[in-house]
């Protein structure tokens, strides 16, 4: 029996207008090599300067993943060719890590459990290779874009503590949510802002040694992350049952085959690191740090347990709301003109979620307003509309942007609540489905349903059925 041993390195791109070292755009999407400077391209002469703004973000992300931070730290080079690097080296923190010692907490079954972080530090991006062929493994020619280089990067180093691929995803999904939380990152995985590698290794089960690990590059999705550390736990464990080695590599995984795939060997990397004479150090004060401290907004574990503790959300609705911070914003800014968490709940849960889902958008993309949902849910309580039309409502309230009393009128959607006028309308489907009704007084109760469901149909959804409920009741009864 054999466990697995995964760590997670996990590279962010900050959300600053401005590149690391230089003044060059971080704009996603534009034409290729069009965001460079000689400071970014690594031209002789040249010498960088820091943006204060990336060490602030990186301190920031530290402390809500409960680092402690380094006081006093510099930048080294990592040296190695690549074609997407021009300078032959990367700017990085090795020897002094802005964040040490932290940690995630993720649930498992009905507990918690804490992932280690090791450390966290800033570093340049490299470029972009775009390979010309269906992957890395089997491309004819790589084209090179240089408008990444020199993007601002926190890495986040984990501990060895994860066990599973499920940890894994866990700890990568409440990573992005605290880091979105306070705002250094946008987290998009399709667009290479957030990206992970992760180290695997097996060792019989009860066992403190560590095996020899595989590193998997360039993670982008939570599915690519759970589906590679999947297949290669059982690879290693294929290779261990028939006597062999595994062997120190890098590998890449492949969307398409499901499958990873060997690039370089890893067996002894020397990176020849050594403080880079171009930085300056960083001294990180007392009035700077609590300045820093003072940004934390409330995190996604605390406001879970207050949607728990004080709205009296149960657990799977507080999770669902807070893993997503413009949803748990949303949800609380529609709290404040509609009293009833629960029902709201449910709401942006089933009606909501689903429109975003379907449409790939996000609630601020949306067109609905959390007022608006509100004053929805309020039609619904005060009967002017039944709860299945008010999911027309919000459909055509998503589609429009318009107000949900602007469409209740323009569609006549207004609740019928006139006994007399609902009255007319049970005599004669009464009158028209005899069957039924006699179905009914020899008590099959399904009969009732029925003739609910023609009378609901002849008013178009728009009878009060609290009030349609007990007339037909009284009227069969006689």
């Amino acid at each position: 029996m054999y466990e697995a041993v995964i760590g997670l390195e996990v590279h962010v791109e900050l959300k600053t207008a401005s590149k690391i070292f230089c003044g060059c755009s971080t704009q996603f999407g534009s034409e290729a090599n069009s965001q460079v400077c000689p400071i970014c391209l690594g031209m002789p002469g040249t010498l960088p300067r820091l943006n204060k703004q990336v060490v602030e973000y990186a301190m920031l992300a530290s402390l809500s993943l409960n680092c402690d931070i380094t006081r006093y730290g510099r930048f080294d080079r990592k040296n190695y060719y690549y074609a997407d690097m021009p300078k032959g080296y990367q700017v990085s923190q090795f020897y002094s890590p802005i964040g040490l010692k932290g940690h995630v907490e993720i649930d498992v079954g009905e507990g918690t459990k804490k992932i280690g972080i090791r450390q966290i530090h800033m570093e340049e991006d490299a470029g972009k290779l775009v390979h010309e062929g269906e992957t890395i493994s089997v491309a004819q020619g790589s084209m090179v874009d240089l408008n990444r280089t020199g993007v601002p990067l926190i890495e986040i180093v984990s501990d060895p503590d994860i066990r599973t691929p499920e940890e894994a995803v866990a700890y990568l999904d409440n990573l992005k949510a605290v880091l979105q939380y306070i705002g250094v990152s946008d987290c998009k995985m399709e667009e290479g802002s957030l990206r992970c590698d992760g180290n695997i290794s097996v060792r019989p089960k009860g066992s403190s040694e560590f095996g020899s690990k595989t590193e998997i590059k360039n993670l982008n999705s939570f599915k690519s992350l759970q589906k590679s550390l999947e297949y290669e736990i059982n690879r290693q464990i294929k290779v261990l049952q028939k006597g062999e080695k595994v062997i120190q590599e890098t590998r890449t995984w492949d969307e398409n085959k499901e499958i990873t795939l060997s690039l370089r060997n890893k067996e002894a990397p020397d990176y020849r690191i050594f403080a880079d004479p171009d930085h300056v150090y960083i001294k990180v004060d007392d009035a700077w740090l609590e300045a820093v401290k003072a940004k934390i907004p409330e995190l996604p574990r605390e406001k879970k347990q207050r949607f728990i503790e004080k709205l009296g959300l149960p657990m799977y609705d507080a999770e669902v709301l807070t893993k997503d911070k413009e949803l748990a914003g949303f949800f609380e800014e529609a709290l404040k003109d509609y009293q009833d968490a629960k029902k709201l709940s449910n709401w942006i849960m089933a009606e909501f979620m689903k429109l975003l889902n379907s449409a790939q958008t996000t609630p601020l993309q949306s067109q609905v307003k959390p007022k608006d949902l509100a004053a929805l849910l309020e039609s619904v309580d005060k009967g002017e509309i039944s709860n299945k039309i008010a999911k027309s409502v919000f459909d055509e309230m998503f589609a429009t942007g318009k107000q949900p009393q602007e469409i209740i009128k323009e569609k006549g959607y207004v609740q019928i609540s006139d006994q007399g006028q609902l009255q007319a309308v049970i005599e004669k489907v009464v009158a028209n489905n005899p069957g039924s009704v006699e179905d009914y007084h020899n008590g099959k109760e399904k009969a009732l349903g029925f003739l609910v469901g023609q009378i609901m149909k002849e008013t178009k959804g728009q009878a009060n059925p609290q009030l349609l409920n007990n007339l037909i009741k009284e009227y069969l009864a006689k």
